[in-house]
């Protein structure tokens, strides 16, 4: 689908008309992109407009195609489109591949530091339920690789609603609730997860997984957010009798058509390969 859109400055003193003509699929949310690109104009016009406005549109879209305009940016921007939150991931990847290359474990408030240095207001809570899932239990001073908490973090934050979602199916599966009682949310709040988190150590028989399996089924049937695949989630919950919270996160984390389908990671294998930054590692 091609859409041009005639942008008129108000506020430009030179008072630009820009025909921009871009080429984009309908679910690319090129309306929020084009509202923000308008509103970085409006509040740094004096530094934009010294180089050109078509060229600063320009720029900007490229920088959208290319997945580096979520760095150093609100962590209400880079939360709000898939391609923002992939772009983010792949970028964490990128800027810190080099801690797995060496072996390094780190605790979760050093992840969250790194973190913040790409999004200063990345909130600590996103990390905190990430490094559950790895460590299955809420133990956040532990120290984790590089690589274990990179795919955790990635279903936390790429699939957060349906995390969240989830944990409080899970909840109410485990409290002993019939599954046609049990009501599928379309979007909860962090501490139900949190709560979630806490309580996991004391279900560690987990729920029974075809019952836990047929309610996210209907859960996706009318979910709004991203979720993973049905293949996926059935090929998770039917290897076993019984599933704990964080064991299908960890699965879910694990899953190669998973990280496949979001495609801000490689597979583990080439999780530390990176030729490019490699090469550039060397001529610096």
């Amino acid at each position: 689908m091609t859409i041009i859109n005639y942008l008129y400055i108000k506020n430009d003193p030179c008072c630009h008309v820009i025909a921009l003509s871009f080429y984009f699929p309908a679910e690319t949310n090129v309306l929020f992109y084009l509202n923000d690109a308008v509103t970085q104009l409006l509040e740094h016009k004096e530094e934009y407009t010294q180089f050109g406005v078509a060229r600063y549109f320009a720029e900007y879209f490229t920088s959208v195609k290319n997945g580096n305009h979520v760095l150093f940016r609100e962590f209400s921007y880079i939360k709000a489109t898939t391609h923002n939150r992939e772009s983010f991931i792949h970028i964490f990847w990128k800027c810190f591949r080099q801690i797995g290359k060496n072996g390094d474990l780190l605790a979760m408030a050093e992840y969250s530091s790194l973190l913040q240095l790409l999004c200063p207001d990345f909130p600590t809570e996103m990390v905190q339920n990430a490094a559950r899932i790895v460590l299955i239990e809420d133990a956040t001073d532990c120290l984790m690789s590089f690589s274990d908490f990179i795919y955790s973090f990635q279903i936390q934050f790429y699939f957060e609603e349906f995390v969240e979602s989830v944990s409080v199916i899970y909840q109410d599966l485990l409290s002993g609730k019939s599954p046609n009682t049990v009501i599928v949310p379309t979007s909860t709040s962090v501490e139900q997860l949190s709560s979630a988190a806490n309580e996991e150590p004391d279900a560690q028989g987990g729920v029974d997984s075809s019952i836990f399996c047929e309610c996210i089924e209907g859960l996706c049937e009318r979910f709004k957010h991203k979720f993973p695949s049905s293949v996926a989630i059935k090929e998770i919950l039917e290897s076993s009798q019984r599933v704990s919270f964080y064991g299908f996160l960890m699965a879910l984390a694990k899953h190669e058509g998973v990280n496949q389908d979001i495609g801000a990671l490689p597979n583990k294998p080439d999780l530390l390969i990176d030729p490019e930054m490699d090469q550039e590692l060397e001529r610096l």
